[in-house]
């Protein structure tokens, strides 16, 4: 048989995919389908009074529907994706674009009419369903393990889900998976780099399928971004049959607002349009899509890789650890002993890892997913059986704003992990004071508008922050309220504070230049007002000295000392405390 098959596939090889007819594939009913319609649509105005869709006429930013299908995002996903992929130089294509083998070059722009949007990589899944697959009569093919949410899809719509195991080492067996596939096959799902084993599929394996399939083939590339391999959009105007998938979620860090893509040839993308619910994705979410795919900003990628690094090596020398796979992605498949016990033991700390025990091929695994560098430390104390505090104690907020968007854990308990990242490196150094002399852990990410100036990111940071305060006291019980502090340095502060609910701030601080490193000191003034707006606290600070590093130092410290002293329900920390006593 296996003989057999090696011959077919060798005679299909030269088979030319841009001859598939993909309307064939696609269901009757959908094929004869006429989509919803709007009026709006219909009038092909951009600029109108709209009195079509039964909207408020209220302006409240979001009071008309969404743009049912939004041509900027697609023009930016179709942008971002021919910036990574345009030849460089004589050699041709950047990475591991040119088909293996090949000798050829297959660069060609993708445009807005090869892209999807949708709700979510999910979507885009399920549509694939929708548009080929007949309930009670056709089959899928994936492979095993993989991604869960192929399966619940084909449960859904009433579609035979077959498997094909991958190897021991998580390649996958061309032969294996086309022996799979029958005439009632439309749809083969490959996830690369796979989930949960990380790994990517060899672009070979993938070709082969595309070559010796007349069906459509999915290829999902969630976690392409951290793989250093270009994908496989470049193969789309070779192959016909290919559907690619990509994500805001993972390298770009947007899993809130579920915007995926979908990436094929004109015809199938007419056809998930057709499909599609008529607003399927929301304004807020197609506004920050479109925002991020314009900043193009994959900086923290290379973090993650080099965390993913670090960690397994680290997992790699524990004890209870069999075997840390090598990964493609941001999380790491992890063989360990008695894996139920130590998820268990995470949980109790607050940290939640994925059990992949139960799935075929990951017997007695964890999945990890990549933290920052604390994150990932206390993850190791706690599988080495050290005593840490809990990650569990904290309050989460965030803000985002045209300018901005910032986003805070401040803990309850002092846990010694503090993650600051404003873009601001100054503004950076003062929160890491603030934390260490106020006993407050935070962790804060902050992305701003600083090809501007850092205005915006330095007010809304502090609007967050005192925000974090306020809630902070808000939920204890018998702290001081009131706190001061005189620190001793070459520079005088001071900082005296009252949590008592109400905003009053006084400032009498003098600085001799316009910046300290990148902060500028014209903005002292409005962080710390902001900061105790926010807070709803009265905050009066008074410094002076000869250094301006130093002032601003000062200034940080004895506010956060201020705050350790009001925050707690030791008198002896007070040495006058309210006439009420403590509160």
């Amino acid at each position: 048989m296996i003989s057999e098959l090696r011959l077919v596939i060798s005679k299909k090889k030269n088979m030319n995919k841009s001859n598939i007819n993909i309307e064939s594939l696609v269901r009757d009913n959908i094929r004869k389908l006429v989509p919803y319609s709007t009026a709006r649509n219909e009038s092909k105005l951009k600029n109108a009074l709209f009195m079509d869709a039964n909207e408020s006429p209220f302006n409240t930013g979001y009071n008309r529907y969404p743009k049912p299908v939004n041509y900027e995002l697609k023009r930016e996903a179709a942008r971002s994706i021919n910036s990574a992929l345009k030849p460089k130089g004589k050699e041709g294509l950047d990475g591991q674009n040119s088909l293996h083998g090949a000798g050829e070059n297959v660069f060609k722009e993708v445009s807005a009419e090869n892209v999807f949007v949708g709700n979510g990589s999910d979507e885009a899944i399920d549509l694939l369903f929708r548009v080929f697959c007949v309930p009670g009569v056709d089959n899928v093919v994936s492979i095993a393990p993989t991604y869960g949410m192929y399966r619940v899809a084909a449960a859904i719509n009433n579609v035979e889900y077959r498997e094909c195991a991958l190897n021991a080492n998580y390649s996958l067996d061309v032969e294996t998976l086309l022996a799979v596939i029958d005439k009632n096959s439309k749809l083969v799902f490959l996830c690369s780099p796979n989930n949960p084993t990380g790994n990517l599929l060899s672009k070979e394996s993938i070709i082969n399928v595309a070559e010796n399939f007349n069906g459509i083939v999915v290829v999902d590339e969630a976690y392409i971004d951290f793989s250093g391999d270009s994908g496989f959009t470049p193969y789309l105007f070779k192959y016909n049959n290919l559907v690619v998938l990509r994500t805001m979620s993972k390298s770009r860090g947007m899993a809130a607002i579920r915007v995926g893509f979908a990436y094929a040839n004109p015809t199938i993308i007419s056809f998930m349009e057709k499909v599609k619910y008529p607003y399927n994705l929301n304004k807020v979410s197609q506004e920050l899509a479109t925002k991020s795919l314009k900043e193009d900003n994959l900086s923290r990628v290379k973090v993650i890789i080099q965390e993913r690094e670090r960690l397994g090596c680290e997992l790699s020398k524990l004890e209870c650890v069999q075997k840390v796979y090598r990964s493609d992605s941001n999380f790491l498949l992890v063989k360990i002993d008695n894996p139920l016990e130590k998820i268990e033991a995470l949980k109790s700390k607050g940290v939640v890892v994925r059990d992949r025990s139960t799935v075929p091929g990951c017997e007695e695994c964890i999945r990890v997913s990549i933290g920052k560098k604390d994150e990932n430390n206390l993850l190791l104390s706690i599988l080495k059986g050290e005593e840490v505090e809990g990650y569990n104690n904290y309050i989460e907020l965030s803000r985002i704003t045209k300018e901005t968007s910032v986003n805070l854990k401040i803990f309850k308990t002092g846990r010694g992990i503090t993650n600051i990242n404003t873009g601001v490196g100054f503004l950076d150094h003062m929160l890491e004071l603030f934390s260490v002399h106020s006993g407050i852990n935070i962790d804060i990410d902050v992305t701003g508008d600083l090809r501007v100036d850092a205005h915006h990111t330095i007010e809304d940071t502090a609007l967050v922050l005192g925000e974090g305060i306020n809630k902070l006291y808000g939920q204890l019980k018998g702290y001081n309220r009131y706190g001061f502090v005189l620190p001793m340095d070459e520079s005088q502060a001071t900082a005296v504070i009252d949590l008592g609910g109400r905003f009053g701030f006084e400032w009498d601080v003098k600085f001799a230049s316009a910046f300290t490193g990148d902060f500028p000191t014209q903005m002292y003034s409005h962080f710390f007002s902001s900061l105790a707006t926010a807070g709803k606290f009265t905050l009066h600070l008074k410094a002076n000295g000869e250094n301006d590093h130093h002032i601003a130092e000062a200034l940080f410290k004895a506010f956060a000392r201020a705050v350790r002293v009001a925050l707690s329900n030791e008198i002896r920390e007070y040495e006058l405390p309210s006439s009420k006593g403590v509160i």
